[in-house]
């Protein structure tokens, strides 16, 4: 059974040339931080566009937008965030709910 209402926080990661790895890094180090120290946060994904090799989204499930505004809030999001602006010509991070899934 899934839950229609899940919510997930969701970026997309425009890197720039030449930082993908680097990102791919920094990325991966801010996602354990989160699901060590923030209660509720799922397991998070960062995928690689394999049509443009500087496109990146990352996604994970939340109980709440509460929890994820309180995470986003955090001195370490906004570290990774100034981070991610050297590493990115582009970041635009949204809030998405489940309203629809396909059968398995």
């Amino acid at each position: 059974m899934y839950d229609l209402n899940q919510i997930f926080a969701a970026g997309n990661w425009f890197a720039k040339e030449g930082k993908e790895e680097e990102f791919k890094a920094a990325w991966k180090t801010f996602a354990d931080w989160s699901g060590r120290n923030r209660h509720g946060s799922g397991t998070p994904y960062l995928l690689h566009n394999l049509n443009n090799p500087r496109h990146f989204i990352s996604f994970g499930p939340w109980p709440s937008t509460e929890a994820i505004t309180e995470w986003r809030n955090t001195q370490e999001f906004k570290n990774f965030v100034d981070k991610a602006k050297e590493l990115c010509d582009k970041f635009e991070p949204f809030t998405l709910k489940t309203v629809a899934r396909g059968e398995e």
